[in-house]
């Protein structure tokens, strides 16, 4: 199962859409946006694939909003964090910025961890789990999403045009 992580879009709808599209001519399969969509129009954009997504801190304003939108257009809205099992592996989501809601989701034993918040692309292991942070599509530098390979951990990050 190829996985796409997209988080920190901040309601930057056409390079969302553009990252998206990029992911799927890459292979992916389903989506996991790690917080601060924004606006419900970006879950909109998620469901043209099996999509899951978290709230992040620019979110708490808008949550009914998600939450609403998710329900109509069959996107999994996972609140402030949760754990979804794919191809036989346990992904913990959460935005990052609440340290309680990462130790909920830690505390779960994840195979993978995916988080935002930070802007930055990263990939690291901590202890048994793989903590990997897509980048941004909005405030960064260069603008990121990542593809992974679920089963066998098999992970790029792909650069999304300005």
């Amino acid at each position: 199962m190829r996985l796409g992580i997209l988080s920190d879009t901040h309601d930057e709808l056409e390079r969302t859409r553009h990252a998206i599209e990029l992911l799927r001519a890459a292979g992916a399969e389903a989506l996991i946006h790690c917080g601060d969509l924004v606006s419900p129009a970006l879950v909109a954009a998620l469901r043209v694939l099996p999509s899951w997504f978290v709230f992040g801190n620019h979110d708490s304003d808008m949550v009914p909003h998600l939450e609403r939108a998710a329900a109509e257009l069959g996107v999994t809205c996972l609140g402030w964090g949760g754990v979804v099992e794919l191809d036989g592996k346990r992904i913990g989501v959460a935005h990052g910025h609440m340290s309680a809601d990462v130790r909920r989701v830690l505390a779960a034993q994840p195979d993978y961890f995916l988080s935002g918040h930070s802007h930055i692309a990263s990939d690291v292991v901590s202890g048994s789990v793989r903590r990997v942070n897509p980048g941004a599509l909005h405030r960064a530098d260069e603008f990121t999403v990542a593809l992974l390979e679920v089963g066998s951990g098999e992970l790029r990050f792909l650069c999304v045009p300005k």
